[in-house]
């Protein structure tokens, strides 16, 4: 009799052991903290101009996740390709968007990503391979294993990462494409952001399986759970999950355990949860405070963390400045990107 045929799921999954995870360089712990911090700030001051009037429509706002996208695209290389949902501003930033074209989208004016038009969710980077915030839940997850679908037609190396959020995992389109991506061995990384809430509801009452890393276990993809509020160990296990995509094994899912400090969007009091519970966090696991406490442990002055801070500081507020005195759009833009 034959012996059962291994399944590749199993043959890549964590073995539940929490090792800590690799140490960085200094110089990777400046970049990820000058990365995440001017994620940080820039959401800051987008908060404050939407309180302003400046911001109209949405505004959805990536404080506290900033580990996930800065480790994740410093696995990446040039020509990889991201897509994402309406928490998009922080992946823009990460994927080297400038942030003056990003507020400038936010306020509606000419000079942003998608010439005025598409607001907080929705604007593009050709040039950095950004394809996208989206504004439909999951509908980047089909888009993404798209992206992967071509980059394997082309046959080149590259690989397509599509993040989406645990409350978007619940949709069906996501299963479809689960099982596509297997199906056909495409080059694309799944990565569940569980920070805890669907809008307003817990993943205990949302989701009957709270463990997001297993989502594709019955499609043979193989997943796993990071601590999304490291951005050493978010890198690590985007390195191994895009290793595996390259060498042609097909999907990998990467469970992002994160946490937003705001609620939903800037219109959500975020009720359904203590203040208790989001200090907690903070206080324990920041991910920008891991970062300056390794720093500082390493001898870097506290001086120098300032400097940085100031620099990143000068770079949002002259976004910001930007973002108010730019021009609205032309009436003529009304007629273009148009299909017909």
């Amino acid at each position: 009799m034959a012996a059962p045929k291994k399944s590749l799921a199993k043959e890549a999954e964590h073995d539940n052991v929490e090792a800590p995870p690799p140490e960085f360089t200094k110089d990777q712990e400046l970049a990820a903290l000058r990365d995440m911090l001017l994620i940080r700030r820039f959401e800051e001051k987008a908060g404050q101009l939407y309180g302003m009037g400046a911001i109209g429509g949405f505004c959805h706002l990536y404080i506290g996740q900033e580990a996930v996208v800065v480790g994740m695209q410093m696995a990446l290389k040039k020509g990889d390709e991201v897509i994402t949902g309406y928490r998009d501003h922080g992946h823009m930033l990460a994927c080297g968007m400038d942030a003056k074209g990003v507020m400038a989208e936010l306020t509606g004016r000419r000079g942003g990503y998608s010439r005025g038009k598409g607001g907080s969710m929705h604007m593009f980077s050709k040039e950095e391979n950004f394809f996208g915030g989206h504004g439909i839940v999951g509908a980047q997850v089909s888009l993404g294993t798209g992206l992967a679908f071509a980059n394997r037609y082309r046959g080149n190396d590259f690989v397509s990462v599509a993040y989406f959020g645990d409350g978007a995992a619940n949709q069906g389109q996501v299963y479809e494409s689960f099982n596509m991506a297997e199906l056909w061995k495409l080059p694309v990384v799944y990565v569940i952001e569980n920070n805890r809430y669907a809008m307003g509801t817990s993943v205990t009452r949302s989701s009957a399986q709270t463990d997001f890393s297993k989502r594709g276990a019955s499609f043979n993809i193989p997943g796993e759970q990071v601590d999304g509020m490291d951005v050493r160990a978010v890198k690590a296990a985007g390195d191994k999950a895009i290793a595996w995509c390259r060498a042609g094994k097909g999907p990998y899912i990467l469970e992002m355990q994160t946490y937003r400090y705001r609620g939903h969007s800037m219109s959500d009091p975020a009720k359904y949860r203590t203040r208790e519970e989001v200090e907690k966090v903070r206080h324990d696991q920041d991910p920008i405070e891991q970062v300056r406490n390794r720093l500082l442990a390493a001898d870097m002055s506290e001086q120098d963390l300032k400097a940085i801070d100031a620099e990143v500081r000068e770079i949002v507020n002259a976004a910001a400045d930007f973002a108010q005195h730019d021009a609205e759009p032309d009436v003529s833009e009304l007629y273009t990107d148009v299909y017909r």
